[in-house]
């Protein structure tokens, strides 16, 4: 298993959306900012926002063991091998990101409980 590079691209908000059904002052993901850094294997990396990692993490674990190294799906996602883009959940505001597989090999940090 490999570690997966995950960089945060953009954070977004709905505007029409957000005036709709959000609360008054409402903005961008408070959480994370373009361009922060993470990386991932089996488990959520420290500083990243649960919600998030449950959005990406079944292409983080397919990136980790070496699925899309050609390209996802069908060929008709992403034209970059290695590569996912996600979002988190927020239908308000959602935050995007880049996954990328790397050749970085994951070491376990704790004795598997047998």
């Amino acid at each position: 298993m490999n570690k997966v590079k995950i960089t945060v691209l953009k954070t977004t908000l709905d505007e029409e959306l957000a005036a709709q059904y959000g609360v008054e002052g409402l903005g961008a993901c408070p959480m994370l900012r373009a361009g922060q850094v993470f990386y991932a294997d089996y488990a959520k990396p420290e500083g990243l926002c649960d919600e998030a990692w449950k959005a990406i993490y079944q292409y983080v674990f397919t990136l980790a063991h070496g699925a899309g190294r050609d390209t996802f799906y069908f060929g008709d996602w992403i034209r970059q091998p290695g590569v996912a883009i996600c979002s988190c959940n927020d239908g308000l505001r959602p935050v995007i990101f880049k996954l990328e597989a790397t050749d970085e090999v994951s070491r376990l940090d704790y004795t598997p409980v047998r």
